[in-house]
């Protein structure tokens, strides 16, 4: 049986650092990539060879293991493992040969059945660490976060891929100033896999529209005569210009609700409102005539806002 070490099947020495076990292994998983070497067979091989020796050597306590123990390390000390004096690997084959199951590998490499004991199914092994998340932050305008967008994001391609990966990102709409969307698969190479892409949203502030949940608010500024008699005035929306009505005797304050014009998010069944909230605007100068006039007109009014309040007159 073809026993294969696998500092042998990297090339490299076993005095080799782990970041150069980790260039090399990502140098010949390219080279041996089937995507690259499509229906040659030895170029599959060669591949599931490299992906085994990187399992044991890329970590560096089964490096540790398979230096003391695996073929071509040095004698193990059995009586340091036992009191019987047996060797805890006696009765197994590491053999690299076949690197057709990388699971068997590992069993072959980590387990054995007891003495005595039947074969049986070796226990599930710890899954190997995928690799690290990788984040990014996109700009997103206001309307772009309500509406919901796509994004075109540009990385470094990890692993045996090399150049620049391409990657569509769908946003959401209603996603919210600092939220974050995970793209899976995307992120950082690793034993395991690949690590996720976190996408960390940061949406600018609108000139106009606030926001509050899925509500949209607008201030609406009000003369007193528009405020006294009513008018109907022209509003920004997301959805384009429309025309709200300003009953007679608004103060200011006042909520007027457009129902359904807010954000409809992915995640809600029904999409938020728009509140327009009247400002009533008070001139800070005034001409004689304009001073008379309001004199005649609160005669005429004989309002009293604070009656009932028993605030002191």
């Amino acid at each position: 049986m073809d026993h294969k070490d696998p500092y042998e099947i990297l090339g490299v020495p076993r005095s080799a650092s782990q970041d150069e076990i980790k260039r090399t292994y990502r140098r010949l998983a390219k080279q041996h990539h089937p995507d690259r070497n499509p229906g040659n067979k030895q170029a599959e091989t060669k591949f599931k060879e490299v992906q085994a020796a990187y399992e044991v050597l890329g970590d560096p306590e089964r490096r540790a293991q398979y230096d003391r123990f695996g073929a071509g390390g040095p004698r193990p000390d059995f009586q340091s493992w036992t009191t019987a004096g047996t060797s805890p690997f006696e009765g197994f084959d590491f053999d690299f040969g076949s690197a057709g199951d990388l699971s068997s590998i590992f069993e072959q490499f980590f387990r054995r059945p007891a003495r005595g004991a039947r074969p049986r199914r070796a226990a599930a092994r710890r899954p190997a660490p995928r690799g690290a998340d990788l984040e990014h932050t996109i700009q997103l305008s206001f309307e772009e976060a309500a509406r919901g967008t796509s994004r075109e994001i540009r990385l470094a391609a990890s692993g045996p891929e090399a150049g620049t990966e391409r990657i569509e990102v769908r946003i959401p709409a209603g996603v919210t100033d600092g939220q974050r969307i995970r793209v899976t698969g995307k992120g950082h190479e690793g034993p395991g896999g690949r690590g996720d892409l976190m996408i960390r949203c940061q949406v600018a502030p609108h000139r106009h529209f606030r926001r509050e949940g899925d509500h949209i608010l607008l201030d609406l500024p009000l003369s007193l005569a528009e405020a006294i008699r009513g008018a109907k005035i022209e509003i920004p929306t997301l959805d384009g210009v429309t025309r709200v009505t300003v009953p007679p005797g608004t103060s200011g304050g006042t909520k007027l609700r457009l129902r359904g014009k807010g954000i409809h998010a992915q995640r809600a069944k029904t999409p938020g409102d728009m509140y327009v909230i009247t400002r009533v605007v008070v001139p800070k100068e005034l001409s004689a005539r304009a001073g008379d006039l309001l004199d005649e007109l609160a005669n005429e009014l004989k309002q009293h806002p604070r009656e009932g309040l028993g605030w002191p007159e």
